[in-house]
Parts: structure tokens; C-alpha cells; sequence
């Protein structure tokens, strides 16, 4: 019968003994010694069934084929828009995925998206040498224009959307504020009211730094309600 030596959301460093026996499988981060299941890194552990990962605690964002992410645009050529999305290669957005509109040869592409715009975009490949394809044809796929653009650990972006997107949702519910998370770290926020997005700020913030603690949902709705009913009171 294997023992699980660890809880969920537990922080642990290399050499850790995670769980014992055969019932249990390793993941990113943890590998099986023997009987053993070891931590290789510094992480949260994520306990899924029989499944044992670690999330890092500080780790770099490394592309992935299907993910959402947010970028700068850094580059416009006659067939291509290079964009910054916080990796050591730039991403490019080629002409054919530029629009859900057609885009003739030789249109001055800066009147879709110029230097220093933000873009929502979709990455579609990612080659054997890291150069990466970036799409804007789909929904939420956008230039973004008001609002504002944070930056977060990119290993708690999925502590801050949480289950189904759970916590970004209960986030976007009460504050009102329309918000989008970029697998990459950039995270973009926009209300009309300024000082809603201030509150949703620091909601975000403070997942990022708390993500590792049980109850963590819980004490982020007491902020918001707390920030939230304040607010109204004022009013």
C-alpha cells in the first residue's frame, strides 16, 4: 500500500520524498528512486489522484503549441509582425493569421497592428530551433488598446485562473473588470472605473504571491468583498 508523504500545495526541494510505494505516479518535477517518488526541484506539489507534480516556484515561461499569450509587437515587415512575449526568441505573427479579414500584399500593416501595440494572440507552432507562429484568428484574439498590462510569475498563472477558470472568473464577477491572462505571465486588466482595477491588481498580486497556501480561493474572495463593499460604501 503506498503512503503519501507530502499534501498538496506542500512547498519541497530536491531529495524530498513525495510518496512510497507503487501507487502513486511522478510527474514534471518528481521521478521514482526505488519505491520512491523524489522531488528534483523547488515547488508546490500538485496532488491529482495517483498523479504527483511540482509547480515551480520560479520558472520561465518556455512556448507551447495551443497556448494564449500576450506580446508586444517589436518588429512589422512587409509579410510578418515580430512580438515580443517575454522569451529569448521574438514570436511572428506571418500575413495569412494577421486578421480574420483578408490581408492584401503590400498593405501597410502597421494600420492593423504597429510598434508597441499589445496583442491577444494563439501560438500555432513552436520548431525544433524555437521559432514561433503566432495566430490572431480566433475568438478573443485581438489588439488590446485601454486597460493595463501587468506582469506575473508565469508558473501562477494557473493558481491565478484556477480550476476552470474558477478564480479569474470569481476576479472578473466582482470587480467587473474585463481581464485577460496570458500563459506567459502578461496579464491585462481594463474597467472603466480605475479603481476597480486597482482592486483586481492586487487580487492578482496577492495570488501570486500566496499561491502556494490551502484556502487560498477563500481568502482571496474575503479581499475582494472586503475592497468591494468599501467601495460601495463610498459610493
Amino acid at each position: 500500500m503506498g503512503e503519501l508523504k507530502v499534501k498538496d500545495k506542500d512547498i519541497v526541494v530536491p531529495g524530498d520524498v513525495l510518496a512510497e510505494g507503487m501507487d502513486f505516479l511522478p510527474a514534471g518535477g518528481a521521478f521514482r528512486e526505488g519505491e520512491n517518488i523524489i522531488a528534483s526541484q523547488v515547488g508546490v506539489v500538485s496532488v491529482n489522484g495517483r498523479l504527483l507534480k511540482l509547480v515551480p516556484l520560479n520558472a520561465k515561461y518556455i512556448p507551447k503549441r495551443g497556448d494564449t499569450v500576450i506580446g508586444k509587437i517589436v518588429e512589422v515587415t512587409n509579410n510578418c509582425w515580430f512580438v515580443d512575449i517575454g522569451y529569448s526568441n521574438h514570436a511572428c505573427i506571418p500575413l495569412r493569421d494577421g486578421s480574420m479579414e483578408y490581408i492584401p500584399k503590400g498593405a501597410d500593416l502597421t494600420q492593423y497592428y504597429d510598434y508597441n501595440d499589445f496583442v491577444v494572440a494563439n501560438i500555432t507552432n513552436v520548431s525544433k530551433s524555437k521559432e514561433i507562429d503566432l495566430s490572431m484568428k480566433g475568438p478573443g484574439l485581438r489588439k488590446l488598446s485601454e486597460g493595463r498590462i501587468i506582469k506575473v510569475n508565469s508558473a501562477k498563472v494557473p493558481r491565478i485562473i484556477g480550476k476552470q477558470g474558477s478564480m479569474i472568473s470569481m476576479i472578473k464577477q466582482m470587480t467587473d473588470c474585463r481581464i485577460v491572462v496570458g500563459q506567459n505571465g502578461l496579464v491585462w486588466l481594463y474597467d472603466i472605473d480605475p479603481l476597480k482595477e486597482v482592486i483586481a491588481v492586487e487580487a492578482i498580486k496577492k495570488i501570486e504571491e500566496r499561491a502556494h497556501i490551502q484556502g487560498l480561493t477563500d481568502e482571496i474572495k474575503m479581499f475582494l468583498e472586503s475592497k468591494v463593499g468599501v467601495k460601495n460604501a463610498v459610493q
